[in-house]
């Protein structure tokens, strides 16, 4: 099946993705190929998840990885986050979901190529997500955590942490830790 060009709709984006092996970003009606990871980019997205997805356990909130698409309305664009967590029975409830619309926390394993997408258009894009009370940055080769908060004016602050001062907390999902429990 072929992409409609010049310009396609979201709905054009997401029955032509159900047909490709690979995944796709659609963002700004362009579709993007999405280059395949590194075993270090992996393994930090892995160990965020198993650590945020233990943490909620017995809570009605759940941890996805990877493949799980996340549509931003506002923006018209649908990502993969490398880790996303949503507590809405919107997001929750269907075990055949492919596709989530109530992100509470998104992170995003940083790398050369995506740093700066995810640093700037993306975080833009992410910010459109009435739902998002945070957004981390893992850069696993400078062992950093950067996470950015929603403050209740709805202004977005950083948080960062590092070697010389690793705790990190997650106020959305009541977590506290360190830059090695999420990077392992």
């Amino acid at each position: 099946m072929a992409l409609p060009q010049p310009q396609p709709t979201s709905a054009d984006f997401l029955a032509w993705e159900a047909t490709q092996d690979e995944r796709h970003i659609f963002f700004e009606g362009e579709v993007f190929a999405m280059a395949g990871g590194t075993a270090e980019h992996n393994a930090a997205a892995l160990e965020t998840a198993t650590t945020l997805k233990r943490h909620l356990k017995g809570s009605p909130c759940k941890t996805f990885i990877g493949d799980m698409r996340l549509f931003v309305a506002a923006a018209d664009a649908y990502f993969y986050p490398d880790v996303v967590v949503s507590c809405s029975p919107a997001d929750t409830q269907d075990p055949k979901l492919t596709v989530l619309t109530e992100a509470k926390l998104v992170v995003e394993v940083l790398s050369e190529s995506t740093a700066g997408f995810d640093r700037g258009k993306k975080f833009a894009a992410y910010r459109q997500l009435p739902t998002l009370a945070e957004y981390v940055l893992i850069d696993p080769a400078q062992r950093t955590v950067e996470v950015f908060r929603k403050n209740p004016l709805g202004i977005w602050e950083l948080h960062p942490s590092d070697a010389a001062s690793p705790s990190v907390v997650l106020t959305s999902l009541d977590w506290q830790g360190t830059v090695d429990d999420l990077l392992g």
